[in-house]
C-alpha cells in the first residue's frame, strides 16, 4: 500500500534524558521522526518487549484522554517494558505515518526488542493496523476510536496478531460502527471493548482504558506463538 513512499532507516539520535524519559529522533532519508523513549529498566526480564504509541492526524506524543500515553508508558516502564511515544514526520500522510511507525519497530529492534505492541488513536488506529500487518515483530495492535480507511482494508491481514479495538459509544467524530466493521473484518484473536458515554477523545473512560491497557498489553507481549 505504500507506493512511492519508500524510506531508508538510518538509526537514531538521543537527546538528554529527563528522568526516565529520553528524547529520540529517528533518522531516515526523508527526514527525522521525533519521539519520547521510555526504556526498560536495566536488567529487566522483559527487555525484549516494547510498545509504540501513536496519535491521530494532528500528531503529537500525548495521546487521547488528557495525555493517556505518558501514563501508559511510565506504568509499563515500572513493569519492565519499554515504550516509544512516536510522532509523525507529516501527520495525515497515511502511508508516510505507517512507515514512521515501522521505523519505530526498527528502532526497537536495535534495542533488542523483538516483540512489539502498537497503540494508535483515531487516524492512528488505521496506522497501527496497517503497520502491524506489515511487520513480523508486531504481536498485537490496539486501535482506539479508529478510522476505517486503512483499518478496514488491512484488518484481515493482521491475524495471527491480536487486536483490541477500543471505542466510545458517543463518538461523534468517528462512529462506533467503525470499530464494529473492523472487528468483523479481522481474524482471531480479537476483542472489542466499547465504553458507554465516551466520546472521540475517550476522556470519560480514561481510567478504565488505562487499566485495560496495562493488563492486556503485557499479556499479549508474553503469549506464545
Amino acid at each position: 500500500m505504500f507506493g512511492q513512499h519508500r524510506i531508508e532507516w538510518r538509526g537514531a539520535v538521543r537527546g538528554a534524558p529527563t528522568g526516565d524519559e529520553v528524547p529520540v529522533f529517528l533518522q531516515t532519508n526523508r527526514g527525522q521522526i521525533p519521539g519520547r523513549y521510555h526504556p526498560a529498566p536495566a536488567g529487566s526480564a522483559r527487555k525484549n518487549q516494547g510498545v509504540i504509541l501513536v496519535s491521530g492526524a494532528g500528531g503529537g506524543v500525548e495521546g487521547p484522554a488528557r495525555g493517556l500515553y505518558p501514563d501508559v508508558a511510565q506504568r509499563l516502564q515500572a513493569m519492565g517494558i519499554g515504550s516509544l511515544r512516536l510522532d509523525y514526520r507529516k501527520p495525515q500522510d497515511l502511508n508516510g505515518c505507517v512507515l514512521d511507525t515501522l521505523c519505530g519497530v526498527a528502532f526497537f529492534a536495535g534495542e533488542g526488542v523483538s516483540r512489539v505492541v502498537l497503540v494508535g488513536h483515531s487516524f492512528g488506529g488505521g496506522v497501527v493496523i496497517a503497520a502491524g500487518a506489515s511487520s513480523p515483530r508486531v504481536r498485537a495492535v490496539v486501535p482506539m476510536a479508529s478510522q476505517t480507511f486503512a483499518g478496514l482494508q488491512m484488518a484481515p491481514y493482521l491475524a495471527p496478531r491480536a487486536m483490541l479495538l477500543i471505542h466510545g459509544t458517543r463518538d461523534k467524530v468517528l462512529p462506533v460502527s467503525n470499530a464494529r466493521k473492523i472487528y468483523e473484518a479481522a481474524g482471531q484473536p480479537k476483542e472489542l471493548k466499547l465504553f458507554e458515554d465516551a466520546g472521540h477523545g475517550l476522556g470519560h473512560a480514561r481510567q478504565d482504558i488505562l487499566e485495560l491497557l496495562l493488563q492486556w498489553i503485557p499479556r499479549q507481549l508474553s503469549r506464545s506463538g
